[in-house]
């Protein structure tokens, strides 16, 4: 099966509809390619000082540089992008809200050997999630042309609905080829792997994904982003990493406040007038009762 393309004006609707059906898309040239070359200067000394993974899996020529929103300012606008985060949010539709789950510049290098076909969501300590019940999305922006011979992703369209731990093999895919600027989209339950590079450079893959907010981030947000630098973050992105509720009763501090009192003494910027807790939204919800609805109320499905 071949990996459907979109173009850049895809709605919402379009591009959840290939994912859902297919586990997988190509939006082409969602972005700029300049503006994906500054988020890569800006990388480049945390790339270049990382050590090549310790086994294939990882990629004994690929380098991994992660803390993206601390690192890189130009990174945030791709975090947030609004077609990204609609196809997100419409893949994972029934969730109360999801998270950035990681972000990574993937640089796979000159003779790099293809990596063991996989399925990211096995992250979660190899859990058997039921089949169709989607638990993540990525977004992996093309830093430069995606080509088969320079490593381009590759993906087994359609696996996402297939039996868990299957063990397929690089035969079993097809290419991302892209160019710089697209991105492509997957589910954590569609079979997927690096690709080998034949070349003589290196292809950069910005590696965004957005998972559940009530799973394990990947990436420890809180960790990788000083609370100095995330003092200074939209209110969009600071829900994004996580200083927000996950679901109900789901990641408040203390005596059941919101996470943004964290940073800000007592005062979220978002919603009302910068002072609405936890406790208020939880009588809120409470007090109706519906446990059906009871992760439906109060929060919206993104938490931006």
């Amino acid at each position: 099966m071949a990996i459907e393309h979109l173009t850049p004006d895809a709605t919402t609707e379009s591009i959840t509809a290939v994912l859902e059906r297919d586990g997988c898309c190509v939006i082409d040239r969602l972005a700029e390619p300049s503006a994906l070359q500054t988020v890569l200067d800006e990388m480049a000394p945390y790339v270049e000082a990382t050590e090549c993974g310790p086994d294939e899996f990882s990629g004994l020529a690929t380098r991994r540089a992660g803390a993206l929103v601390a690192r890189s300012p130009a990174s945030r606008t791709f975090v947030v992008n609004p077609t990204v985060l609609g196809a997100v949010g419409g893949i994972l539709h029934d969730a109360a809200n999801f998270r950035l789950h990681l972000s990574q510049i993937i640089a796979i290098g000159p003779g790099a050997t293809p990596q063991p076909i996989h399925r990211d969501q096995w992250a979660f300590d190899f859990f058997e999630f039921p089949n169709g019940y989607e638990v993540q999305c990525n977004a992996l922006w093309a830093m430069n042309d995606f080509t088969e011979a320079n490593g381009a992703t590759r993906v087994a369209p359609g696996t996402h609905r297939g039996e868990d731990k299957q063990k397929l093999n690089v035969d079993d895919t097809e290419p991302a080829e892209m160019e710089a600027g697209s991105v492509l989209l997957y589910t954590g339950a569609i079979y997927h792997g690096g690709g080998e590079n034949r070349t003589d450079e290196y292809r950069y893959g910005l590696n965004l994904t957005y998972a559940r907010a009530w799973l394990r981030q990947e990436e420890n947000q809180y960790l990788s982003v000083p609370i100095e630098v995330a003092r200074t973050l939209d209110h969009e992105l600071l829900k994004l990493i996580g200083y927000a509720f996950g679901a109900y009763a789901l990641g408040y501090i203390d005596d059941q406040n919101n996470p943004m009192d964290a940073l800000f003494g007592g005062r979220d910027r978002g919603g009302d007038d910068g002072r609405r807790s936890h406790k208020s939204e939880s009588i809120a919800v409470i007090g109706d009762i519906d446990i059906d609805a009871l992760g439906k109320k109060g929060f919206s499905k993104t938490g931006v």
